[in-house]
């Protein structure tokens, strides 16, 4: 184990099955080593990762193989699930508040500030499609 700590900006972590862990140094090819299958399937294996953003996701996902965790770290942001009848909008505004993802549920989020989120997710056969 290194003594220097990581960073989640820059080294996102696979949780086990087994319940260890790797660390996964990302670069400009993460996500497209990831789509492709050269990180594995993620079969029973939860991502988590940080990311920082301003506006609108331009994407909706949904992940059919387990549930996730969404976290706001700083900012603001109104999460979205959509939801037969309606969306339901869940307004994360305090450091700490999160979102619960049901399994199967297609998500988004829209911010008007810079937030940053913390994301554990189930990521086998995961989805995307534009909003």
């Amino acid at each position: 184990m290194s003594s220097t700590p990581a960073n989640l900006a820059s080294t996102y972590v696979r949780l086990r099955p087994d319940v260890t862990c790797e660390q996964l140094p990302v670069d400009a090819s993460f996500w497209e080593r990831i789509a492709s299958g050269q990180l594995g399937s993620f079969h029973n294996e939860y991502l988590v990762t940080l990311h920082s953003f301003k506006a609108a996701w331009p994407m909706w996902e949904m992940h059919p193989n387990g549930d996730e965790v969404v976290c706001l770290l700083s900012g603001s942001v109104i999460f979205i699930l959509e939801q037969s009848g309606g969306n339901k909008e869940m307004i994360l505004n305090k450091p700490g508040d999160y979102a619960l993802v049901p399994k199967g549920t297609w998500h988004t989020a829209t911010t008007s500030v810079e937030a940053v989120m913390l994301f554990i997710t189930a990521g086998e056969g995961t989805e995307h499609r534009p909003v």
